[in-house]
């Protein structure tokens, strides 16, 4: 069954195959020819009448492909055999053309030659070949196939240009074609990492193609510019059918500038690499179009995508991103969160506990991290350990000393440092000047400290912030361990910069949509219901509590002192713990009968 409002492609029986040319000339005479580009303009029209200029679709099994400029088509490859694909009637003010297909997970092979040599072909989930052409060519055809077992689902389009447009790759040294439009992306946990080669000037038919290293001047391929986009495809969808429809979006340039975000310009003076946070399980696409300021010309490289995962692995996959440990870890610190968020300022010891655990967790995860090989599982059961003792020594050291200003710097530098944290997220952290190592921690330890300084004349108010905006924040990384939130990135990017001494190149853009909104409202609902409950419950009552330990002595010392109070004649805590001890070896120690037993006189 056909779509509505999709067009059939033309398909041609496999016996007609041998007949197609590479490169085909007009000529007068041969009316059959004449007559079979009748039909095909015939069917052609009739596709358009009925699709209104829609995408074509068609099955590559069942013989080749017959595209038409700027036209989608939906191909189905298998790897019984390649299939041949043919472009016909191309206009005579067309240079070059880049024929791009795609598949979400899958490699597929696009070749200028039926046998696939690497230096004329590519390979990928997003793949393309550019293809210069002759003065009087008028048809171009090239060659598909995929090694996968399975069928493979994919889009494809030829794209035409003219000779005032810069040609994508076409100063390429580093990859095996010799002009290269692809986009090639690498991912890790931390950062992605887009490439692609240099670009040249566009020339017409017949002509020599400009030198790329003649020179540096204005009549050089060192004008151009390469504009970088980056979309984010639907939160949480993983599904093909998402993929293929928005890679339409950034095939061509009017529609990259439409849809998607320009991140960044790079000059001929540039590395053509561009690096950005890796987002695991959230769909990418990364393109790039070269602009002639000269000429007022551009031209699109190849899409690529990412979700910075694999669809493959059964372990860590993109279909089982959250793990049990993180998930357990995860949800016990937002339960604990939650408490803090409504009764943190009451329960002022179990509030230096939770502080106390975050600061050592996270200090203790970037030193485990950095210095040992250990696995993520044992890493993190290691972090709770390390925070338990941090919360437990925090609260100790309040219970013992009774120091308030110091308690109090750690919870203003823990709400400072999520400040600094979120400053940074926004835009103001993809400037240049904060690549720099040094300029990007003196302004987040800045902006750290400037938060408890700022509240130094009112530490209950100071207080009553930090329980409710940590506390509400500890359930948004709880739900990103069940479902992605970009939230979560306002304090990861911070933990991938300290872990990761390239992490400084990236560009942290995340993707804003209906999910992070929701997450985003209800951070904001419990973090004012938190505070506002505090507030005013603590209404009349001591800022903070009294020392703890001076409490205790002063308790015991009354105890010594007063005969009257009932308390003074309760024995020592030893000689309590010893007639304890003594009553519990009475009930296991064994009954003596009754009467007196003499032993027997011989």
């Amino acid at each position: 069954m056909v779509p509505p409002g999709v067009a059939l492609g033309r398909l041609r029986g496999p016996g007609a195959r041998g007949r197609v040319p590479t490169r085909a000339r007009r000529g007068p005479g041969a009316p059959a020819m004449g007559l079979r580009r009748l039909l095909a303009l015939a069917l052609l029209a009739w596709g358009r009448g009925v699709a209104a200029g829609a995408e074509a679709v068609g099955n590559a099994s069942q013989g080749f492909l017959e595209f038409s400029v700027g036209k989608f088509s939906y191909l189905e490859l298998s790897r019984a055999s390649p299939e041949e694909a043919i472009l016909r009637d191309i206009s005579s003010n067309v240079t070059f053309l880049i024929f791009q297909i795609h598949s979400q997970s899958q490699n597929t092979t696009v070749s200028s030659s039926p046998t696939f040599l690497p230096s004329s072909s590519a390979t990928g989930t997003d793949g393309g070949l550019a293809f210069i052409l002759t003065p009087e060519q008028s048809t171009c055809s090239w060659y598909l196939q995929t090694a996968a077992a399975a069928p493979v689902q994919s889009v494809a389009i030829p794209l035409s240009y003219s000779e005032t447009d810069p040609i994508p790759g076409g100063c390429n040294l580093e990859f095996d074609l010799d002009i290269d439009p692809n986009i090639y992306v690498e991912y890790d946990f931390f950062e992605t990492t887009v490439k692609f080669a240099p670009a040249n000037l566009g020339y017409a038919r017949g002509a020599a193609p400009p030198s790329c290293d003649a020179g540096t001047g204005q009549d050089s391929r060192w004008r151009l510019q390469y504009d970088v986009y980056q979309y984010f495809l639907p939160e949480n969808d993983l599904a093909e059918k998402v993929l293929l429809q928005h890679l339409q979006r950034m095939a061509e340039v009017s529609q990259v500038k439409a849809s998607a975000v320009k991140v960044v310009t790079l000059t001929a003076d540039d590395k053509t690499e561009v690096s950005f946070s890796s987002i695991r399980g959230q769909g990418v696409i990364y393109n790039v179009i070269v602009r002639d300021p000269f000429l007022n010309s551009s031209a699109a490289y190849i899409p690529a995508h990412t979700y910075a995962c694999s669809f493959e692995a059964v372990d860590g996959g993109c279909a089982s991103l959250g793990r049990v440990s993180t998930k357990v870890f995860f949800t016990l610190f937002a339960l604990l969160g939650l408490f803090i968020c409504f009764f943190g300022h009451r329960f002022w010891k179990t509030e230096l506990f939770f502080i106390g655990f975050i600061f050592m967790g996270f200090f203790f995860y970037i030193l485990v991290a950095r210095l040992t090989p250990l696995k993520y599982d044992v890493r993190l059961i290691l972090t709770a350990v390390a925070g338990s003792v941090g919360g437990l020594v925090l609260a100790v050291v309040w219970w013992r000393f009774g120091v308030l200003p110091l308690c109090m710097l750690c919870v203003g530098l823990a709400l400072g440092s999520l400040v600094a944290s979120v400053v940074l997220f926004t835009p103001l952290g993809n400037l240049q000047v904060f690549r720099n190592d040094g300029v990007f921690w003196v302004t987040f330890s800045c902006v750290a400290v400037l938060v408890p300084a700022v509240f130094v004349g009112c530490q209950r108010i100071l207080n009553i912030l930090a329980c409710g905006v940590l506390g509400s924040y500890s359930v948004v990384l709880a739900v990103d361990s069940y479902s992605y939130t970009s939230l979560s990135h306002i304090t990861l990017n911070v933990l991938r910069r300290a872990l990761s001494p390239g992490f400084r190149r990236a560009f942290t853009s995340v993707p804003l949509q209906t999910t992070d909104f929701i997450v985003l409202a209800v951070w904001g609902m419990l973090a004012v219901s938190g505070i506002t409950l505090q507030i005013r419950r603590e209404r009349g009552r001591p800022f903070f509590p009294p020392h703890p330990y001076k409490l205790w002595k002063q308790e015991r010392e009354r105890r010594v002192t007063n005969v009257l109070d009932p308390s003074y004649h309760i024995p020592p805590l030893r000689e309590r713990l010893s007639s304890r001890l003594a009553q519990i070896k009475e009930l296991f120690r064994k009954e003596q009968p009754a009467g007196e037993r003499t032993p027997l006189l011989l």
